[in-house]
């Protein structure tokens, strides 16, 4: 019997990492769902995505390894794993333990490891620092009273 195979994500500022663990899932064989995290639940953990959930869903659903898409409202996926008979679950290294629990369902949990990879946090954070670098360079240029 094939496995159902359960890839969970925010999948913001789509990277390769995104897409090693997306292949890494579908590595197991059988039915692969990916859950893309909505707006609203990324929002509770953390500041709101860039890019919308409707877009997040189509990166995803344009790949060619999903076999299913879905919404994921919920860190709880208690329910999600009994509705959708889902064998293992992968998900990245940066939730660490915190899905162990679903190992009790007879689920096997996967922590893809991101390594020093990209990450949507990481880059956040570049083109923050680049603007900043930009903008100090231009008001500089173009004010040569601002100090450096």
């Amino acid at each position: 019997m094939q496995p159902v195979v359960y890839v969970s994500g925010t999948f913001d500022l789509f990277h390769s990492n995104h897409l090693k663990m997306i292949e890494y899932g579908a590595g197991f064989g059988g039915t692969l769902i990916v859950g893309v995290s909505t707006d609203e639940l990324v929002c509770t953990y953390k500041n709101p995505p860039t890019i919308p959930f409707e877009e997040r869903k189509a990166i995803i659903s344009a790949l060619k390894y999903p076999d299913i898409v879905i919404p994921q409202r919920s860190l709880d996926h208690t329910e999600r794993v009994k509705d959708l008979n889902i064998d293992i679950f992968v998900i990245g290294d940066d939730w660490k333990g915190k899905y162990d629990y679903l190992r009790d369902l007879g689920v096997k949990v996967f922590y893809f490891p991101y390594g020093a990879g990209a990450s949507s946090t990481n880059l956040k954070k570049q083109i923050f620092e680049q603007y900043n670098e930009l903008k100090k360079s231009a008001d500089e240029h173009d004010n040569p009273e601002v100090k450096k």
